[in-house]
């Protein structure tokens, strides 16, 4: 089964390149995409991340990571 992970670049909430790492070591083998989601309304409050169809926020990325966890596949 492969997981499907998307990650804004414009999210004010996560930087892209240690969300990247920090996402990796919890699903090593998924490729993450990056782009706009156009959720702007919750991605201006809080950090998110779509995970296999799922959205799933937090104020701070590493507690979007954390409850991403449950997640992966």
């Amino acid at each position: 089964m492969r997981n499907d992970i998307r990650i804004c670049d414009k999210c004010k909430h996560m930087k892209v390149k240690s969300a990247l790492s920090k996402i990796s070591v919890i699903a090593p083998e998924t490729e993450v995409k990056v782009a706009c989601k156009s959720y702007c309304g919750p991605c201006s409050r809080f950090a998110f991340i779509f995970i296999n169809g799922r959205y799933v926020t937090a104020p701070t990325e590493d507690e979007a990571i954390e409850k991403a966890k449950k997640y992966v596949k």
